[in-house]
């Protein structure tokens, strides 16, 4: 029987943070780094500058991972065969895709791109949500910031019920920025916003970028700042406001509803 590698573990937090892929000690993670996996997560015992971590740490900002010093604490209670060496990942369930991927699908279907940007979603369950809805409405992809938001962890891949493999995550440093990119190439970036006008008043049959805010505070004000237009859901129920994913899904298919009648 083919024994498991021990740096490597299988399971999943009660918080949603998948352990899906956990790498434990100073030689797995930097065989990863080597190895180009996306890493959601890297986590290095703080105050430990000795060669073998130096070299985690190089081969870290090469791949534009970001490493969180955390106590030893804090690494035992995550740790899965109690040998972390001070040294623990947690690897992405799905890698991550480029913006021109999106731009690319896009361009193989003739069709004028509609993506997802999702500011802050943090809840791991939305996250698979949205993306669901995007590959069943026909979106080209899906932008999530790199900080303050989930990322594609196992709980995110099974929401998502098999819409990873055919839609493009985009996973970034600076949100706002790369609002401005999509500006440039076309795109409209509507903001789902209470106050916003009515979803079914405006024309959202162009190329758009649909911008979905966190499920608390909503789309926040900088974001919504680089926001063309605001987009409301009309309602008639005593509650005024729904669900992210659910937001997301109404939105979607208004915009599905103006292409397939234009």
């Amino acid at each position: 029987m083919k024994q498991e590698n021990p740096g490597k573990k299988h399971r999943e937090t009660s918080t949603g943070e998948a352990r899906t892929s956990q790498i434990e000690g100073r030689r797995a993670v930097l065989e990863a780094l080597r190895a180009k996996r996306t890493l959601n997560r890297l986590y290095i015992l703080d105050g430990c500058h000795d060669a073998p971590v130096e070299a985690i740490r190089r081969e870290a900002k090469k791949n534009g991972v970001d490493v969180q010093y955390v106590a030893k604490e804090r690494l035992d209670q995550l740790s899965e065969s109690g040998h972390h060496q001070g040294v623990l990942a947690f690897a992405a369930a799905h890698a991550y895709a480029m913006l021109a991927d999106v731009f690319s699908l896009a361009e193989e279907r003739d069709e004028k791109p509609l993506i997802f940007l999702l500011d802050n979603i943090e809840d791991p369950h939305n996250l698979g949500a949205i993306i669901r809805t995007a590959n069943v409405c026909g979106a080209h992809g899906v932008v999530i910031p790199k900080n303050r938001s989930a990322q594609l962890t196992a709980t995110v891949e099974k929401a998502a019920a098999g819409a990873l493999s055919y839609t493009p995550v985009v996973r970034v440093t600076n949100l706002t920025q790369t609002m401005e990119t999509l500006k440039e190439r076309g795109l409209w970036l509507v903001c789902a916003d209470m106050d916003g006008a009515p979803m079914t008043g405006l024309d959202l049959k162009g190329a758009v970028g649909l911008v979905i805010g966190n499920e608390g505070s909503g789309v926040s004000p900088l974001v919504k700042k680089h926001c063309d237009l605001t987009a409301s859901i009309p309602v008639r129920g005593e509650i005024s406001s729904l669900n992210a994913s659910v937001a997301a899904g109404v939105l979607a298919y208004e915009i599905l509803r103006q292409r397939m009648s234009s």
